[in-house]
């Protein structure tokens, strides 16, 4: 792997993953598994510490998709927390790059959302966007983006959410065959939902 050389904006990537270390249960999962830890109020909280220093967003098709079809609607439900009306409306117009084979730049712009474009070279773009101007880079619980980015090493910051359950299968978030040394930077619970976050950054 590369070794990390000089300042560069950081990439956050950021997950919630099940016991047994997988995201999802499989390409058509509806996050059903974890809208419980998702949903909390220190779940918010302690999100709300990630993204506010964050100027651009990374996703995956699958994420992209599925963000898309739900969090327009939870900004405008008025049941929704003030919290979670702030993350729609960062979302909605914080930079975006969508990581995609078959999505046209098109299909984003016909999106309620506004500032994302396609990306069809992850490592190019993750590349250039570390040596550019800005705050930090999250990924956004895209498992497959997340990987391909470990095994670049193009991860500073890995956060991840264990939640307590088991899926028995599915999408894991870790690459097989990758071996990388972390230090533990922060560790909080969330006693509403039995959950454990951590935060690791590269030595």
């Amino acid at each position: 792997m590369p070794a990390h050389t000089g300042p560069h904006r950081k990439v956050v990537a950021d997950a919630v993953v099940s016991m047994d270390g997988y995201t999802g249960t499989g390409p058509d999962d509806d996050m059903s598994w974890a809208m419980e830890h998702i949903t909390s109020e220190q779940s918010e909280i302690m999100y709300e510490g990630i993204w506010r220093g964050v100027s651009t967003a990374v996703v995956g098709r699958v994420n992209w998709e599925g963000f898309t079809s739900v969090w327009p609607g939870l900004v405008s439900d008025p049941a929704s927390s003030a919290r979670t009306r702030d993350l729609g409306n960062w979302l909605a117009v914080v930079d975006k790059v969508v990581v995609s084979t078959t999505l046209r730049q098109s299909d984003l712009d016909e999106s309620p959302w506004t500032n994302a474009r396609v990306c069809r070279d992850l490592e190019a773009e993750v590349r250039s966007l570390r040596a550019g101007p800005g705050r930090d880079i999250l990924v956004l619980n895209s498992a497959s983006v997340i990987k391909a980015l470990l095994r670049a090493d193009l991860v500073d910051e890995l956060c991840m959410t264990v939640l307590p359950r088991t899926l028995g299968h599915g999408v894991r978030l870790l690459p097989d065959g990758l071996s990388s040394a972390w230090r533990l930077s922060h560790a909080t619970t969330v006693p509403a939902t039995g959950a454990v976050a951590l935060r690791y950054h590269r030595p």
